[in-house]
């Protein structure tokens, strides 16, 4: 049965595990992250189906069945899964997506490398996605790609499907064209985002970026644009932007831009929170810190994530403030990266020198500075940690949302609590009441922690209630319908109406249009 809705994402839509020597398809255990946010359409449509890959023997046909047809909580729909032999999952994914691609979306210019980068093969990858999703979509159905690595997904879909909507969703950063301009295959990654009908981003910066790009690269006419909603336009932080772009116009084809982060699903967060099983599992946490101020930081090994910054900042508070030895306490979680993923051994390195020497330094056996784990726990375990705590420290040098930041704050008591946020994380333009940081200044991390650690409880209530609040309202379900709405748009099924944005040009963005509109 052909799909009105072709989710295109490198992984797959479920958990592989073994039991009893089988391999079986687990339901993902927990609603938040990118692969349950994905899911929560399929069955908001009468067909979906979700292109993915899959791990196959070099040489011999795939060990699997290609095409799945699941049944789970979210509805009926197909997985399609490309076999890719080892050679093009490190070409695509381990060599080209971040060791070339990872290091210019992130503004880390330094770290690009294309010495072994095969992009024929990548190239080649991407064409698998968009052929196995043209073969699933209906006539006239949305095929959505996420992220990056499938940046030259569109064109191919497009030349092949003429009849097909487009719509591409970045979950990472988006660089300014003096960064992004140093791919030597700007030309095609940008030919093939102007393929799109519409290419999303979380903040009003990313799409500004992407449309100066645009506007460098190509002879782009008519940017419309809108001021930005409220709620994405935190003034005086390093990611804020007063106006957002709506569309522009490249040949004969309007390419419409989107502006909106993904939510968290705060509702069974605060669910689970109150349920006595997550109640135990909190105090058994407080009661191993003991009188100790708890501060949590999840994250995995990436030089971007900023977790070496955090580290040398915690080791100079228990320098300058040696009140706080013994009274405070670290739960770092910084998951290893997977096997294959070189370009992160060296950040896992300094990871690990830095917390033996922080614990070797100052620790004592009654007192560990610093926890570290490298292995990824359960969502449920990591809500606990962040209600258990009293600090939650999120500075990474550069991130597209960062989640975490909102599942602490949907996590905790209204009560108190002190989130210490990154401005580079695009989450800071909508959670103003955290301690926001610009993690590149060691004067000024010093301080946010040292705020964070003094900040009086009344304060802390204030501001941890206004953040609850926002994530409340603009959660997962939230931007489900935004999303929704665009594809009805896009199909034809609703109207827009003139943009009401800065500029007195028409627009044409659900964003202001429909009821779900911040």
């Amino acid at each position: 049965m052909a799909s009105q809705l072709v989710i295109v994402y490198h992984r797959q839509p479920y958990e592989e595990v073994v039991e009893g020597g089988r391999t079986v398809l687990r339901e993902n255990r927990s609603p938040n992250g990118i692969v349950p946010a994905l899911k929560g359409f399929i069955g908001r449509v009468d067909s979906a189906s979700w292109i993915a890959w899959k791990k196959a023997p070099a040489g011999r046909p795939a060990q699997f069945e290609r095409r799945l047809r699941v049944d789970d909580s979210y509805g009926s729909y197909e997985v399609v899964r490309l076999p890719l032999q080892a050679e093009q999952i490190s070409q695509f994914y381990h060599v080209t997506s971040k060791e070339a691609l990872w290091p210019v979306l992130n503004s880390f210019p330094s770290l690009y490398s294309s010495e072994n980068t095969q992009w024929a093969t990548f190239r080649e990858v991407n064409r698998l996605f968009a052929q196995a999703a043209c073969e699933e979509a209906a006539q006239g159905a949305v095929v959505w790609v996420h992220d990056y690595n499938l940046w030259l997904v569109p064109r191919f879909v497009r030349e092949q499907r003429p009849d097909l909507k487009i719509a591409f969703f970045h979950h990472t950063p988006f660089p300014g064209p003096d960064v992004f301009n140093m791919l030597p295959w700007r030309d095609e990654i940008l030919d093939n985002l102007l393929s799109c009908d519409l290419v999303g981003f979380h903040i009003p910066r990313y799409a500004c970026n992407f449309v100066a790009v645009a506007q460098g690269l190509r002879a782009v006419r008519d940017v419309r644009w809108k001021a930005a909603a409220t709620g994405l336009s935190a003034h005086g932080s390093a990611l804020a932007e007063p106006r957002s772009p709506v569309s522009l116009r490249v040949a004969s084809r309007r390419v419409h831009i989107d502006a909106f982060p993904i939510g968290t699903h705060a509702s069974w967060i605060s669910q689970t929170m109150g349920e006595a099983p997550a109640q135990e599992e909190v105090a058994q946490i407080r009661a191993s810190v003991g009188d100790c101020k708890l501060i949590v930081s999840v994250g995995r090994v990436d030089y971007a994530k900023g977790t070496r910054e955090l580290l040398l900042c915690y080791e100079r508070l228990l320098r300058r403030r040696p009140q706080w030895q013994g009274k405070v306490q670290l739960l770092l979680t910084a998951v290893a990266p997977a096997e294959g993923m070189r370009v992160y051994r060296r950040a896992q390195q300094a990871i690990e020198q830095l917390v033996g020497r922080i614990n070797g330094h100052f620790g004592s056996l009654a007192w560990h500075p610093v926890v570290l784990s490298t292995t990824p726990m359960s969502f449920r375990q990591s809500l606990a940690q962040y209600r258990a705590a009293d600090i939650c420290w999120v500075t990474p040098l550069r991130d597209g949302l960062n989640l975490v930041a909102k599942e602490f704050v949907a996590a905790h008591d209204a009560r108190g609590g002190v989130l210490v946020l990154s401005e580079f994380a695009g989450a800071a333009v909508e959670l103003e009441d955290a301690v926001l940081v610009n993690p590149y200044s060691i004067s000024q991390m010093d301080a946010a922690i040292d705020r964070a650690l003094d900040m009086p409880q009344q304060e802390q209530a204030a501001r941890m209630q206004r953040m609850q609040q926002h994530v409340a309202r603009y959660d997962i379900a939230h931007w489900t319908h935004h999303v929704l709405h665009w594809f009805d748009l896009l199909r034809g099924a609703a109207q827009s109406a003139p943009s009401r944005g800065a500029t007195a040009a028409a627009g044409t963005s659900p964003f202001e249009e429909s009821p779900c509109a911040i």
